[in-house]
């Protein structure tokens, strides 16, 4: 039997995929653009957060980007995508595999490597949304579906923005990334870019999708746990607390990990 798109999914591709819109990096472009347009800001916004990763990816050895951290002046003079990404500011094509175990709490006390502890966990779709588009919902500039994860996160949970200790956020362009930070209370709305900047949370330990690898996320959990073991390469001293995101433009999940005891 042909395969055939389902017809929700193929009636939402047909609003964009005629006007040239055929890539994830091009559906992005369309959000990112808005969200410069709205808050004053310039294509380097997004520069900050490839610096950030590629920057922790070049002290670890299992990333692409190892020994080769980047600067603005590098994520300025790649080339364009789809604008206003440029090359630095999507993610790599990854072949790759990533094991996690999960199991009872009583049971991971007894294994040999000390345990992370689910604490909280979310999935959350934005309304009228879409595969990887949503055009006509009202604002372009932030993740709703994100924002729902965000608020069941924390309710479940007890904890807010101010008690992570390092955030593992899903990274395949830029953008978003900004845009998660935003939706979780990290800082306000436009304000993401500067909060990058100025390194007020670790972000992305490993990499990320951008620098280590793209793993759809998978390498982003083991990450965290790494950092709550205290054997991550990068390690964060004392962290404790670690917020890890699945992809986003998507109905999308989320976590918060913490270290047991």
């Amino acid at each position: 039997m042909a395969h055939r798109e389902s017809p929700a999914e193929g009636a939402a591709l047909g609003w964009a995929l005629p006007f040239g819109l055929l890539t994830p990096a091009s559906w992005v472009a369309m959000a990112a653009q808005r969200y410069l347009y709205a808050y004053g800001l310039t294509p380097q916004a997004f520069g900050h957060v490839a610096v950030v990763d590629r920057g922790y990816a070049a002290t670890n050895p299992a990333a692409y980007f190892h020994g080769r951290p980047i600067t603005l002046a590098d994520h300025a003079a790649s080339r364009w995508i789809a604008e206003p990404l440029r090359l630095l500011d999507c993610c790599q094509e990854t072949d790759g595999g990533q094991a996690l175990v999960v199991t009872s709490l009583e049971r991971a006390r007894d294994l040999p490597q000390r345990p992370a502890v689910i604490a909280a966990a979310a999935q959350g779709a934005g309304r009228a949304q879409e595969q990887m588009t949503g055009f006509h919902r009202g604002d372009l500039t932030g993740l709703p579906e994100m924002g729902a994860v965000a608020r069941q996160l924390w309710r479940t949970c007890g904890l807010g923005p101010g008690d992570i200790d390092v955030g593992i956020l899903y990274d395949h362009f830029t953008p978003f990334v900004l845009m998660q930070l935003e939706e979780f209370g990290f800082c306000g709305r436009g304000e993401a870019a500067d909060f990058v900047a100025e390194r007020r949370l670790p972000l992305n330990t490993h990499g990320g999708q951008l620098g280590e690898a793209y793993l759809h996320g998978m390498n982003g959990i083991a990450e965290a746990v790494r950092q709550l073991r205290g054997t991550a390469v990068n390690r964060i001293p004392g962290a404790a607390r670690a917020l890890v995101t699945a992809g986003t433009g998507v109905p999308t999940s989320g976590l918060v990990l913490t270290a047991d005891g």
